[in-house]
């Protein structure tokens, strides 16, 4: 799956979507008072992985690793201490055990796609019990470190390990949690926009993952169907 051109899986609508998301994250990093290199092109490499993720494409956990270690940096400079910990600590490490899950399983012989999961109602018990514990644990820690926004931060703790736990097990409802993750991302970015504009592209970022997150949904339901067929 990784020895392949994932441009060339693209239809006419994900090019679309692509190629707008890039041009509107640039742009809101243009048009800017300030400008912060680093989150645009967090942002732009950002947008490049859920489009391959929404393929259903090893690829998108590969670029997510790299999104992750620049999203950790910009989460550090404005002090969000715990997207910084959970893209470090969780989505990272998870986005590299998925590259390993989504090569174990490819949907079929010479395709560049994963095969869809369904969970099982034991994973489903462990996912609510960990994500319950994460939580709970990664809250003490926030608050230790003083996190700006602490609550809305520690909500992001729980729909970020909901969503990576889902992508790991190839599920179609990671996108329904990164979706709730985004709206939660977009609202601290707001708030981090509001002390300082040169944060702006992260809100936008967040916006165009949010619609990248729901043509994934979509996708994937596609992609179960006709596995299935």
């Amino acid at each position: 799956m990784l020895l392949h051109n994932p441009f060339r899986t693209l239809n006419k609508f994900e090019w679309l979507l692509w190629l707008c998301s890039l041009a509107v994250v640039t742009g809101s990093f243009m048009l800017g008072s300030a400008g912060n290199p680093l989150s645009l092109i967090a942002s732009l490499i950002g947008v490049t992985a859920l489009i391959f993720v929404a393929k259903g494409n090893v690829w998108g956990q590969v670029l997510t690793v790299v999104f992750s270690l620049l999203y950790a940096v910009i989460s550090w400079q404005f002090k969000y201490y715990g997207e910084m910990i959970t893209y470090l600590g969780m989505t990272a490490p998870i986005a590299v055990m998925s590259v390993i899950a989504w090569l174990r399983h490819p949907s079929g012989s010479g395709k560049a796609e994963v095969k869809v999961a369904r969970l099982n109602k034991s994973r489903v018990v462990v996912m609510l019990i960990l994500t319950i514990f994460v939580t709970w644990g990664f809250y003490f820690i926030l608050k230790y470190f003083d996190t700006a926004n602490l609550i809305i931060s520690t909500i992001s703790i729980a729909t970020s390990f909901l969503a990576a736990y889902l992508m790991l097990f190839r599920s179609t409802l990671y996108a329904l949690a990164y979706a709730a993750n985004d709206v939660v991302l977009i609202t601290l970015w707001v708030l981090a926009t509001i002390e300082n504009p040169v944060y702006m592209p992260m809100v936008i970022c967040f916006v165009m993952f949010l619609f990248n997150d729901i043509y994934g949904f979509l996708n994937w339901q596609r992609m179960r169907q006709k596995q299935r067929g």
